[in-house]
């Protein structure tokens, strides 16, 4: 069983910009809001590329591991299985979409959720989903944030 969400939003940037923003590893903590550091991550996005990052949401923090599905540049294309570090069995497929739109972007993220162990199926996993949606939002706000703010002159 497994619960789907998407979310999708313009944003005033080039889908250049956009895909290069949302593809670096180490930036992540910049935009996504319930991530906190970044603890390892691949010298490049190709093959079997793995990233762990730390993350607070639900009242809990905890490490999530990634491994990349496909990472297409011309058709700004992102898709990987995240699941906690911890052993649980459930994971996530995240797909990130960016598409030209005139001077900007239309950016989906849809999610996969698939909950293998009882409290997760039964309660966690709906929760969570609905905690996506408000947090893939922010997300999203400040990502466009990131790509438009101009640094002030020192």
């Amino acid at each position: 069983m497994a619960i789907h969400g998407s979310v999708t939003r313009r944003i005033q940037a080039p889908g250049s910009d956009v895909f290069t923003l949302v593809t670096d590893i180490a930036r992540l903590p910049e935009w996504n809001g319930i991530i906190t550091r970044v603890t390892e991550q691949p010298a490049t996005l190709a093959g079997d590329a793995e990233w762990v990052v730390e993350l607070k949401a639900m009242g809990s923090s905890w490490r999530s591991r990634s491994r990349l599905l496909r990472h297409d540049p011309a058709a700004r294309h992102f898709e990987y299985r995240s699941q906690t570090d911890d052993g649980n069995p459930s994971f996530g497929i995240w797909v990130w979409q960016v598409d030209d739109d005139g001077d900007g972007a239309n950016v989906t993220v849809t999610w996969d959720l698939h909950p293998e162990t009882f409290w997760r199926r039964v309660l966690l996993a709906r929760v969570r989903n609905r905690q996506l949606r408000r947090e893939v939002g922010a997300s999203l706000r400040a990502l466009e944030r990131a790509l438009t703010s101009v640094e002030e002159p020192r």
